[in-house]
């Protein structure tokens, strides 16, 4: 059985090996928000642990055991993140620091309970697929909404940035994850663009906030 730390370190490494083939130091230091010195560390221990591929300069890639372990945490993690906004009433901003700590309960009956209560979902609050107890994960085709040119009829399918501070803003615009969106206009001075809900009136968006959403064709 793996410590907390642990555990949080091979999530991270996944993490990261989402946008690139290999995790370095640094950035898992970064998103820990520790030293680099103790991630280093505990690199060096989850490799003798079999958890790891780990090489001074080159980086980090997870073993088949980790895969597997790395894929019940995140599993854990959107499972508990989806109860908590569809069964208690959370937010979606308020969500992740808790599912952080519910991640890490082991119990395979209490996972694969929480998932058939909850109707199997694919994706979590945030747009996030959940991987099956099989480890196997729905794919979909998505684009930037800063991607999209005028007159797109889109969905909104995931929030690829869940900072709090960005979700309350969404949430201020009245922005969900399904809401249908027109691109009316995108401004080329600074990547703006004005977009139009199914309902209401058209408003603009900055370049950062629609470089964060993920939509699929309406």
């Amino acid at each position: 059985m793996l410590t907390r730390s642990e555990e949080d370190h091979i999530k991270a490494v996944y993490a990261l090996l989402q946008e690139d083939d290999r995790a370095f130091t640094k950035e898992i230091a970064d998103r820990l928000r520790t030293k680099a010195s103790s991630v280093t560390d505990m690199l060096k221990k989850l490799a003798e642990k079999g958890y790891l591929k780990h090489e001074p300069y080159y980086g980090v890639k997870l073993t088949a055991k980790g895969q597997i372990l790395a894929l019940q945490l995140v599993r854990k993690h959107r499972l508990w993140e989806t109860f908590l906004v569809a069964r208690l009433g959370f937010g979606w901003d308020e969500v992740h620091e808790v599912a952080e700590q519910l991640e890490h309960v082991a119990s395979d009956k209490l996972t694969d309970k929480l998932d058939a209560y909850l109707g199997n979902p694919a994706f979590d609050p945030h747009g996030d697929p959940i991987p099956d107890r099989n480890g196997r994960i729905r794919t979909r085709r998505t684009k930037r909404l800063d991607a999209c040119k005028a007159g797109e009829q889109v969905r909104i399918a995931a929030v690829s940035e869940t900072t709090d501070g960005l979700l309350r803003l969404l949430d201020t615009k009245g922005l969900r994850i399904g809401s249908l969106l027109t691109v009316q206009e995108v401004h080329a001075f600074d990547g703006s663009m004005d977009v139009k809900p199914k309902s209401g009136a058209a408003f603009s968006i900055s370049k950062d906030v629609s470089h964060h959403l993920q939509v699929e064709p309406a």
